[in-house]
């Protein structure tokens, strides 16, 4: 399926925060091969450099060494992406925000450039989607309390200059002022994550996802702190929680699909079902065959029927009007989809108990998925997370209020496989921030 952000409220309401680099992820290689073709040592040592000075989280330091760097050699799409971040953190601790947004700007121009050049990490990656989340005017915004606005902003000039304990103090303040807001505790959360707290940074994550069950951030940030600790099977339950909260946003897969590196594995979000018409003759098939028993189908042609005649009815027979009277027009939605997949499984069932076709349901992987779902009684879930299109992902929200449990039992039992439950490789790139 086509992942797609539906109004994300957090999406770009802590830039800095999001951007830096994941620590299970590989985002540059100090041994690179671009590295070693520069021909001028003291450029390959200033790059190096530089790049540790990045994976480091000395952003600031970093930030002069990355300038002059891309000015040498504009083409090199690595540093490209640090210098964007480095941008983007120290487009935090300044009071112009016309400044912070110029900043902010640039930065996305420059990893436009990384991407065309061929960088597709998952920094790269996440930098596009949370710079092309921006306001027009590239501002941020944390609350309509200017009060609060306040707080969170010296807040964040603090982390950048890694005052964590000064961080700290304006979070508090802006929580103060406004109990409910996500972000002043997620930073809290984020903050003590940093300095290596993590039994304070776990409250707070918790606390966080208390305020907002149905944002992803706080569950991805917890979960990639416990990846750091090595203890990757609650991390997966909270990757799990990220995914139901916000299944549309890339950034939970991508980091999803880091840990499954991690542990040696990958995601099964295979397809269930037909995915094309039994009748249709293959290449070099016989338009005629005869059959052992003529009254008998010998191909699931049934199936296929089944599930199109069901749309068919929803698009143009009103069955869609019925079910939702105050929309304007038709849109494919759950409903239809389960009723269509409903009826394919019928006769799927009934195929699977004639002596001419049972071979054809049973030895089909796709079908058998498809049965499985069925029985599990997570269809709903493996629509919403597979096949969902725009229409039908405007009914997520209402289906995840009354069946969070039904989601997460999917994704555990039929997408993330299982990991260990702690490593003994321990990680040792710096915390989200």
């Amino acid at each position: 399926m086509t992942f797609q952000q539906l109004g994300n409220p957090m999406k770009f309401i802590h830039l800095q925060a999001c951007v830096f680099v994941l620590f299970f992820c590989t985002i540059v290689s100090l041994s690179s091969a671009q590295a070693q073709t520069q021909g001028h040592s003291a450029y390959e040592g200033k790059r190096q450099q530089a790049m540790q000075l990045f994976e480091q989280g000395k952003r600031f330091e970093a930030l002069p060494l990355l300038e002059e760097l891309v000015q040498k050699n504009p083409k090199d799409d690595e540093l490209l992406v640090a210098l964007a971040a480095s941008l983007v953190r120290h487009a935090a601790t300044l009071t112009d925000q016309q400044a912070a947004a110029k900043e902010r700007f640039r930065a996305k121009n420059l990893v436009q450039k990384a991407l065309d050049f061929g960088n597709n990490s998952p920094l790269a990656q996440n930098l596009r989607q949370l710079l092309g989340a921006m306001p027009l005017n590239g501002a941020m915004q944390f609350s309509e309390n200017p009060s609060v606005e306040q707080a969170m902003l010296a807040g964040e000039a603090a982390f950048s200059r890694r005052d964590f304990a000064e961080a700290i103090k304006s979070y508090a303040k802006a929580l103060e002022l406004e109990p409910k807001n996500y972000a002043a505790a997620l930073f809290i959360g984020n903050t003590y994550h940093k300095q290596g707290d993590y039994v304070k940074a776990a409250e707070w994550y918790q606390h966080a996802i208390q305020l907002d069950p149905n944002v992803e951030t706080a569950y991805r940030y917890y979960a990639e702190m416990l990846v750091k600790e090595g203890d990757m099977s609650k991390a997966r339950t909270f990757f799990i929680h990220a995914a139901v909260a916000e299944p549309y946003n890339r950034m939970v897969w991508r980091d999803l699909i880091a840990w499954a590196s991690i542990n040696r594995t990958e995601l099964n979000f295979k397809y269930a079902g037909l995915l094309s018409d039994p009748k249709v003759p293959k290449k070099n098939e016989s338009l005629f065959d005869v059959k052992l028993f003529p009254q008998r189908p010998k191909d699931l042609s049934d199936a296929w029927q089944a599930y199109h005649v069901v749309r068919i009815v929803w698009k143009e027979g009103g069955k869609f009007t019925q079910h939702f009277p105050h929309e304007a027009g038709y849109r494919h939605s759950l409903a239809e989809e389960i009723e269509a997949l409903t009826a394919e499984i019928n006769a799927l069932e009934k195929l699977e108990g004639d002596v001419e076709t049972a071979e054809m349901v049973t030895e089909n992987p796709s079908l058998l998925l498809l049965l499985n779902l069925h029985q599990a009684g997570v269809l709903e879930p493996y629509v919403l997370f597979r096949l969902a299109d725009e229409d039908i992902g405007k009914d997520y929200p209402n289906y995840r209020s009354r069946n969070r449990g039904k989601l997460e039992q999917y994704l555990d039992k039929f997408v993330v496989p299982p990991a260990p439950s702690r490593t003994t490789e321990m990680l040792t790139a710096p915390a989200q921030q």
